[in-house]
């Protein structure tokens, strides 16, 4: 661990709950935003703790996971396309709030609460077993291809995970018509890990053969 590092991860941290707060509550107009609140809880809470952890058990991984910069022009488009995504849902969802439109249930809202606390465990293992993963698509000195645990059911549990997470993000926040738009994610990432694929088939040493080993992408028996 260096201070460097700390404060680079500190630093990434406040911006976000930072604007996280204010695509939301914003366009709400208040503060009073109880799902706001909740989705501002589960989000940065487990993430301010796995930060925790990486900082004191493997800097390295929390370094790599700080990088945000894309190098291929593809993988760029994928990143500023998420980045609407969240920012139009996260806006709506405020809006809907300040104008009383339709909201979720509140028993919709507490099970996206598990299923978003389950893929956030999900999205921990992945980080446990593979040491290499970035944001950022490359290929690391010494990376070698992970094929145990969820890596040996499917090729990209971390996207899987991340769908999972992000599917019940605007549930959280009682919105459908966030809902709406995050459901462009799925087809986002889908590019994202074409663009990789084709990126690891020829950076990575045995990745062609762990495709031939491991069929399925994302979703076992369906993709």
């Amino acid at each position: 661990m260096t201070v460097g590092l700390l404060f680079q991860a500190l630093a990434k941290f406040l911006l976000g709950v930072v604007l996280v707060g204010v695509l939301i509550f914003l366009p709400a107009g208040t503060l009073a935003f109880w799902n706001g609140w909740l989705l501002m809880c589960v989000l940065f809470l487990p993430m301010f703790s796995a930060g925790l952890v990486m900082m004191f058990k493997n800097p390295a991984l929390l370094r790599s996971r700080l990088k945000g910069k894309e190098k291929q022009q593809d993988q760029r488009l994928v990143v500023k396309l998420s980045g609407l995504m969240f920012a139009a849902g996260f806006v709506l969802a405020g809006l809907g709030h300040r104008f009383g439109w339709f909201a979720l249930p509140r028993w919709v809202v507490f099970a996206a609460v598990v299923l978003f606390l389950s893929a956030y465990v999900l999205y921990a293992e992945v980080l446990r077993e593979n040491t290499y993963l970035s944001r950022t698509v490359e290929v690391q000195a010494d990376q070698k291809v992970i094929d145990t645990g969820v890596y040996g059911i499917v090729r990209h549990p971390m996207y899987g995970a991340t769908v999972l997470l992000f599917l019940s993000m605007p549930l959280i926040l009682g919105s459908l018509y966030a809902f709406i738009v995050f459901l462009l994610y799925p087809f986002i990432i889908a590019k994202r890990i074409h663009g990789e694929e084709e990126f690891l088939e020829k950076e990575l040493n045995g990745y062609r053969e762990y495709k031939q080993k491991v069929k399925y992408c994302m979703i076992p028996f369906v993709w």
